[in-house]
């Protein structure tokens, strides 16, 4: 790794551990940096904190003390997850002091290319896809970010032969201040996180940051679909390169005579293509215009596109019982996400959806559920997600406990050749601590079919 001498003699505070927390305070006591770390969590019932106390870091846990930053800070590194409303992160700001994500840290270290993929659908699979492309074309790729593996602790092996791939949300973006990646790609920009954001163009602010400090020797790849994606990064100095499902881009990546094409040149056939949903399309998009920068062979692409099935809980095929498909959509926690499932399916197919009930309705839904012959509902929002039924004319609807007692359900409801597809168009807190917890016990109870 680089040795980077920004954090060299600095006072550090490290507020919120959790692994990106632990891996930046760790990181910067060996950049000799003055850290201390503050947690919510009771040392007692801290492990982590434990641990970088006898590395020598300073820990103080069990509040968040207003008085910290009194104490000359120079840095705050924060967890993605504080809200900038926090009172310490609010005193920092007003004080004029970085606050900072782990993210930066990352970048400062890193030897390696970075390649940063942000938007509000679709990084995960970009991302893989990306980084399994790049693996078979010889890159030496690593993959970290929000895809679950922490950015600075991967950088700390990154050397110049190898490529980061880093899937990068809002919430991190908001704290950087040099992160440069040498291509970035924006999959597409909605409406999300406005409670954390406050506002539409505050999340949107914090997904373009990641072109912010692009020059003119890098690259910026853009859904050229999204007329307000194209104006929101207008002001970057980075080389565009476009891709779209709906028109020739001959500067990008596009579909024509059903392939995929870069610039001129011919790349797959969609009927090669495994990955089932239009809405993918965009991802394999820029994953193919990302690796055509870097002179993947077209070879490795299409190796890949041909195995290619989905990443873990998003539109994850699962296991086919008797005819019947199974899908694992569990991280579909929003209706956008569940439209994009929905759209993914031409015939028959049973829905599972219910989850936390965040005070919307869902009849955004009805205009997909054309195909949606049962709809089987659970959690906080199972009567919302009824009435929505009804309204869209699907007349088997069941309400069930769980997403367990609904996989038995749905089979016993099905015919050979439909889909049962789990995309709850909620998160899962109502009933389980991740969507990953939902999506692994759907797993569970399709292979308990038999």
């Amino acid at each position: 790794m680089k040795s980077s001498v920004k954090f060299k003699h600095k006072k550090v505070l490290v507020l919120g551990l959790a692994k990106s927390g632990v891996t930046a305070a760790s990181l910067l006591h060996k950049l000799d940096a003055f850290v201390t770390v503050n947690d919510q969590k009771p040392l007692s019932e801290n492990p982590a904190a434990q641990g970088l106390l006898q590395e020598g870091i300073k820990v103080i846990t069990g509040s968040h003390p207003i008085e910290l930053m009194d104490e000359g800070f120079q840095y705050v590194i924060k967890n993605p997850g504080i809200p900038y409303t926090n009172p310490l992160i609010q005193k920092a700001l007003e004080k004029g002091i970085p606050v900072l994500t782990e993210v930066e840290l990352a970048y400062l270290i890193s030897e390696a290319d970075m390649i940063g993929i942000t938007g509000t659908n679709g990084k995960t699979t970009t991302t893989t896809l990306l980084f399994e492309m790049l693996a078979d074309g010889g890159q030496n790729p690593l993959i970290a970010g929000n895809i679950g593996t922490v950015a600075s602790e991967v950088a700390q092996e990154a050397g110049p032969h190898n490529k980061m791939v880093v899937e990068l949300s809002s919430f991190q973006l908001m704290g950087i201040e040099e992160f440069k990646p040498h291509i970035a790609i924006i999959t597409n920009l909605y409406e999300a996180h406005l409670d954390y954001h406050g506002s539409l163009h505050d999340y949107w602010q914090a997904k373009v940051n990641i072109t912010k400090n692009q020059t003119e020797d890098d690259f910026l790849v853009i859904n050229d679909d999204q007329t307000h994606l194209i104006q929101a990064v207008a002001h970057t100095k980075a080389q565009v390169v476009p891709f779209s499902t709906t028109k020739e881009v001959l500067d990008g990546a596009y579909i024509k005579e059903d392939a995929i094409y870069f610039k001129d040149e011919f790349i797959v056939s969609l009927d090669d293509i495994v990955l089932p949903g239009a809405h993918n399309l965009e991802n394999i998009l820029s994953a193919v215009a990302a690796c055509k920068l870097y002179d993947v062979p077209n070879e490795s692409i299409r190796k890949v596109l041909s195995v290619f099935a989905g990443v873990k809980h998003r539109t994850q095929f699962v296991k086919e019982v008797e005819g019947r498909k199974f899908y694992n959509d569990s991280k579909a926690t929003n209706s956008l996400a569940t439209k994009s499932a929905l759209n993914a399916f031409a015939g028959p197919t049973i829905l599972l959806a219910g989850g936390l009930d965040r005070g919307n309705d869902f009849d955004d839904l009805i205009p997909y559920m054309k195909n949606v012959t049962t709809l089987i509902v659970f959690g906080e929002t199972a009567q919302k997600l009824e009435e929505t039924g009804r309204k869209a004319g699907i007349e088997s609807i069941i309400t069930v406990d769980n997403v367990e007692k609904a996989v038995p359900v749905a089979y016993e409801h099905s015919r050979p050749g439909d889909v049962i597809l789990l995309s709850p168009a909620c998160a899962s807190w109502d009933q389980y601590r991740t969507f990953e917890e939902r999506g692994d016990m759907f797993i569970d109870a399709v292979h308990m079919l038999k």
